[in-house]
């Protein structure tokens, strides 16, 4: 194994999330009252946390018992002291950028009971984040870089994602699995109007490893179907109303796009992993692929059941299946179990008010992946 400083790098999206708890003091069954205009709903406690791939799936790396640096943006204002406070506390704040020209991210999340999460976000200074932005000294010195969000980082989805297809290319050649996440662009916002078919073909080639949303990718891949499925859709999830018949079909493209390995999260359903030839990635960053095990697979597992009484928040869900799966990866496990480590740790992720609390440690997690194997 190559002997480097940080098992990843995790970089890109950073914010603050505001979310109030509907769950104990909410008396109504009936969602739709929640949101019914002219209404007023008693909640609980807001929870102040930090949002975004940068804290969610790098404190959950740490979490998990990997090395982390972290590379995002903050602004100098209020929510900029509360989110590096924050940072520091869990000993990640060494690699965050501050900028006096714009504010912190923040994001209003909406979690009532039986409704899907509902989201009010404002980038912020990641806006003004560039690819300049990132220590390619310090990604030299780790095993994985993963990056997320584009679509919320105008400097990545501009310009036909020419920036993004920059810094992923430059990272490839530093001996560095690269990995990439998504977030769902806003159809109403400058990114909704992006061909992101496009920018994923230009990226793509670049990037070893991919794991979008359904609901991303259907949006970014076929954007006819997504806007036939949202337009149908009334109190149902979005993933309820999508075909499992889809992701296989989208999963092959991405692979002929250039990705080697692609995790689909689909919520409450489950993910899907497709792998094309892994071969290359054998020994890059010190992971270990060998064997056919990760070649041309085509894998599906069910979500791990979950206890509704301990459910609290499904904000940073898809981001902690997401460090499940890489940390799975850099131990070195075979692409069912790391498939079930994503599943557990989505699923853990739920019990907490924000992206980590809720989370086993790696012991446990262990012990329950066995079982569903068994």
């Amino acid at each position: 194994m190559n002997e480097k400083k940080y098992d990843a790098v995790v970089a890109g999206y950073l914010g603050v999330d505001l979310t109030p708890d509907f769950h104990e003091t909410c008396g109504h069954n009936d969602s739709g009252y929640v949101l019914k205009p002219g209404s007023l709903t008693e909640v609980g406690d807001l929870s102040i946390s930090l949002g975004g791939v940068v804290a969610n799936t790098g404190a959950a790396l740490k979490k998990f018992g990997h090395p982390v640096l972290l590379m995002g943006m903050i602004g100098k204002d209020l929510l900029g002291e509360i989110a590096l406070g924050i940072l520091a506390e869990k000993g990640l704040s060494e690699g965050i950028l501050f900028n006096d020209k714009a504010g912190t991210a923040y994001g209003i999340v909406l979690s009532p009971p039986g409704r899907d999460r509902i989201f009010f976000e404002s980038p912020g200074c990641n806006r003004c984040f560039t690819s300049s932005d990132i220590n390619y000294r310090a990604v030299a010195e780790s095993r994985i870089f993963h990056f997320g969000y584009p679509p919320l980082m105008k400097s990545f989805y501009g310009n036909d994602g020419e920036e993004l297809k920059t810094m992923f290319s430059r990272v490839k050649a530093l001996d560095v699995l690269t990995s990439l996440d998504m977030t769902l662009p806003d159809p109403e916002s400058e990114s909704g109007h992006v061909d992101w078919k496009r920018i994923l073909a230009e990226t793509l080639p670049h990037v070893d490893i991919f794991t979008p949303s359904i609901e991303e990718i259907v949006y970014m891949l076929r954007p006819d179907l997504f806007s036939q499925v949202t337009n149908n859709i009334s109190d149902d999830d979005i993933v309820d109303m999508i075909s499992d018949d889809i992701a296989p079909g989208i999963g092959s493209e991405i692979i002929d796009l250039g990705a080697r390995i692609v995790v689909i999260k689909s919520g409450k359903k489950g993910g899907y992993l497709f792998t094309g030839d892994v071969h290359p990635l054998n020994d890059v960053g010190g992971v270990a692929l060998y064997g056919d095990d990760w070649n041309h697979r085509e894998l599906w597992s069910p979500a791990f059941l979950t206890d509704a009484a301990r459910v609290k928040n499904a904000s940073g869900a898809g981001d902690a299946a997401v460090a499940g799966f890489l940390a799975a990866l850099l131990k070195g496990t075979d692409p069912e179990t790391a498939l079930k480590y994503a599943m557990c740790a989505g699923r853990d992720n739920l019990y907490g008010m924000n992206a980590t609390d809720g989370l086993s440690g790696w012991g446990t997690m262990t012990e329950e992946v066995i079982r569903e194997r068994e």
